[in-house]
């Protein structure tokens, strides 16, 4: 699955407040960490105040807190907000064969990957990703350089 860049600043954007709610974060902050457009994060973080996933605090040091439920909130339901879930084959748009068993199949099998897809991202709650993103930073072991 091949995310939008929309909803991948998202999941970032979310992530990183969702680590500490108390800390507030500039679009900047977030976008110099993640090597990614401040101005399209801006954007992205608009969307995330209006459906009350961050607070926008205004004035000098002003950022953004984390506002959702990280019990709650699944990547799903952040992502559902940029786009849409579905996935279609990609059919010629005057293709005579759309009735087709095969094509109809390869339609079911998708429609079963989207469904599947979905169920897992909906499974998954922003205190998991941060209790794995923990728990894989703490358990790295260094690999040491070959010598020369």
């Amino acid at each position: 699955m091949k995310l939008n860049k929309a909803s991948m600043f998202a999941l970032f954007a979310v992530l990183e407040l969702a680590s500490d709610p108390d800390r507030q974060l500039s679009t900047s902050d977030i976008a110099d960490k993640y090597g990614i457009s401040a101005h399209h994060l801006a954007k992205v973080m608009r969307n995330l105040v209006q459906e009350g996933l961050a607070q926008a605090m205004r004035g000098a040091g002003g950022g953004y807190r984390f506002a959702g439920n990280v019990n709650r909130t699944t990547l799903l339901d952040v992502i559902q907000l940029f786009e849409k879930m579905d996935s279609e084959l990609d059919m010629p748009n005057n293709w005579s064969h759309a009735s087709d068993p095969i094509v109809t199949e390869l339609q079911c099998i998708s429609n079963e990957i989207d469904n599947l897809t979905k169920a897992v991202l909906d499974t998954i709650t922003l205190a998991t990703a941060l209790k794995n993103t923990r728990h894989r930073t703490e358990s790295a072991i260094p690999i040491p350089l070959p010598k020369a």
